[in-house]
């Protein structure tokens, strides 16, 4: 008999929550938002076991079909965004060295907290959060709104009934992608800042050569900070994947719902974001 191919998680009968007049008591409203939230975790939890799975038994499956798919979702998620994320990257290094001049003059240590503070404030925090937030906000609301209104014009039911697992041909792609894309995006957002920053220390007269400024870069950085950097990037841009896609395919079930199932995606998928770098922020406290 033929294997049943791995399906989105089933449509939840809980529509009535998201759409209920609000309750009158502050206590009820909490409650209601706790328990919304707890489904949420429960249902990526299990929409990212799922993908895993497929991930892992189908890694060398129509791979004339997925490859293309892989290529089209990393340009999508990565070399399309360069532009933007250079000129945010040079905004970045101008605003946190301008801020930092502004301070160290007042303490006259320009010349030995530049390159640290643009290491701990940009590797370390700025750089993938931002890289992100923006690959949340630019290619994972096009996640939602496709595979919204994909599952409620039925293509996700024909490819089930052509033999098709939906997960391995919608989801296992922008997984990849978005995974690959966050991570570049990240070294070439950290690069150009890095960059800029130095650009704008020089227009400031700041008294830091390359050489000094690279030597404090090098002094305030790790093995540690490198592989936590990419691992960090990596995560984000798995969950954000995943939050985006569950929301396209577990959620929405008409066209009218599609931009709640939107708003919802991208607020969560902030929280996510935040929720994970709090717990890297933990991991870098303790190593």
């Amino acid at each position: 008999m033929r294997e049943k191919p791995a399906s989105v998680l089933p449509p939840f009968q809980r529509q009535w929550l998201w759409r209920a007049p609000l309750p009158r008591r502050h206590t009820d409203y909490l409650g209601r938002k706790l328990f919304l939230f707890l489904l949420t975790v429960q249902g990526v939890g299990a929409f990212a076991l799922i993908t895993l799975g497929v991930m892992l038994r189908k890694s060398r499956g129509a791979r004339g079909v997925i490859g293309p798919l892989v290529r089209r979702e990393i340009a999508r998620a990565g070399m399309r965004l360069v532009p933007l994320f250079l000129f945010v990257a040079v905004a970045l290094g101008f605003l946190v060295i301008g801020q930092t001049v502004a301070v160290a003059a007042r303490l006259g240590a320009l010349d030995y907290v530049v390159g640290t503070v643009m290491a701990t404030v940009v590797v370390r925090e700025l750089g993938p959060l931002l890289a992100a937030l923006l690959v949340l906000a630019r290619v994972g609301t096009a996640n939602v709104v496709e595979l919204g209104t994909a599952r409620a014009l039925g293509e996700v039911e024909a490819l089930e009934a052509l033999g098709i697992d939906p997960v391995h041909y919608l989801v296992v792609p922008r997984v990849v992608g978005m995974t690959a894309g966050v991570f570049s995006l990240t070294v070439y957002l950290i690069l150009a800042a890095l960059g800029s920053g130095y650009l704008f220390a020089f227009l400031e007269n700041v008294p830091l050569t390359p050489g000094d400024y690279f030597r404090q870069l090098a002094d305030a950085l790790t093995w540690l900070d490198f592989a936590l950097l990419a691992l960090k990037s990596c995560v984000f841009g798995f969950f954000i994947a995943m939050v985006t896609c569950y929301h396209g395919l577990a959620q929405p079930l008409s066209l009218e719902e599609v931009p709640r199932a939107t708003v919802r995606a991208v607020s969560q998928g902030i929280v996510v974001c935040l929720l994970i770098d709090a717990l890297f922020i933990v991991l870098y406290l303790v190593a």
